[in-house]
């Protein structure tokens, strides 16, 4: 990368030339004197190959070149006072990034109130999101790869906050045996028709959830594929309700009438990977989600 001849100092000068519309009410905007301004624009125009400002009387106009380099001075510029706000924020102690690994029980745009309510009060701080299931989620906790982790299980050693409840529903698409012109199903018919299942994106993967009797499974990553194999009417699941209200709502997918009722209401909790250690972002993070969807256990 070429080293640049001009500075951001020139470039601040010529912008604000060109916003006050004279050297001298720039020189004011500036507090710095009236010949340094001209100085700073004569070097500007020598060091490009076009000159970008010039003098009309007593005006300052710009070039075609200059309305050119003017939004990319404003960038420029913009980009320069993020860096050292940045800097102001590390230097605080707030940190760069925060990981937080989230259960695919939970979908995640229900955090969307709480990542933009947070990212307002830390415009620096990137959010980094996991999306774990089972064993994945407790691995994410134990080896720290995520700051914050929102999942079923508490392990040893760790405290947890009680965060939401998911609703497990057994579903199917409406042409589909378990559910068309049916009002009761039992649980040993459900052990001879297809079910998809969710994979544990552990490393061991050595946790299972829920029904898993089905003799035909197949098996997925992510609840998004659960739908969409639903809806095709090849196969039932036990989804999380929260994830399939518009489905429930629109009719393109249906309750099957298990008798008795299989439903399962699982306690989703929130931890701190480690609490001495978390930053100022960290834990503003989790509170502020705690905040925007905590609910009684």
């Amino acid at each position: 990368m070429k080293n640049p001849r001009v500075s951001l100092e020139q470039w601040l000068a010529f912008k604000t030339v060109v916003d006050c519309g004279s050297y001298a009410m720039a020189a004011q905007a500036l507090n710095k004197s009236q010949s340094s301004i001209s100085y700073a624009i004569a070097r500007l125009n020598e060091q490009l190959p076009q000159p970008v400002l010039i003098l009309d009387g007593r005006k300052a106009v710009m070039t075609d070149a200059g309305q050119v380099l003017y939004r990319h001075a404003e960038q420029l510029l913009n980009q320069a006072s993020q860096a050292e706000a940045i800097a102001s924020s590390l230097a605080l102690g707030f940190e760069s990034e925060v990981a937080i690994a989230v259960d695919v029980l939970v979908e995640v745009g229900s955090l969307v109130c709480a990542f933009e309510e947070f990212s307002q009060e830390f415009p620096h701080t990137r959010i980094r999101v996991l999306e774990t299931s089972l064993s994945g989620t407790t691995e994410a906790l134990l080896e720290k790869t995520a700051d914050l982790v929102i999942g079923t299980k508490t392990p040893p050693g760790f405290q947890s906050r009680p965060l939401l409840q998911v609703k497990m529903i057994p579903v199917a698409a409406p042409g589909h045996p378990l559910v068309k012109n049916r009002e009761d199903v039992s649980e040993l018919e459900l052990r001879s028709i297809r079910q998809v299942v969710l994979r544990d994106t552990g490393t061991f993967r050595e946790q299972d959830s829920g029904w898993l009797q089905a003799d035909q499974r197949w098996t997925v990553s992510h609840f998004s594929t659960s739908i969409k194999l639903l809806r095709s009417g090849l196969v039932f699941a036990f989804i999380p309700q929260n994830w399939i209200e518009d489905e429930l709502a629109e009719g393109s997918l249906q309750r099957i009438p298990l008798a008795p009722s299989m439903d399962r209401l699982l306690q989703v909790h929130m931890m701190l990977a480690d609490n001495q250690a978390a930053g100022p972002a960290t834990k503003a993070l989790y509170e502020t989600i705690f905040e925007k969807l905590s609910a009684p256990a």
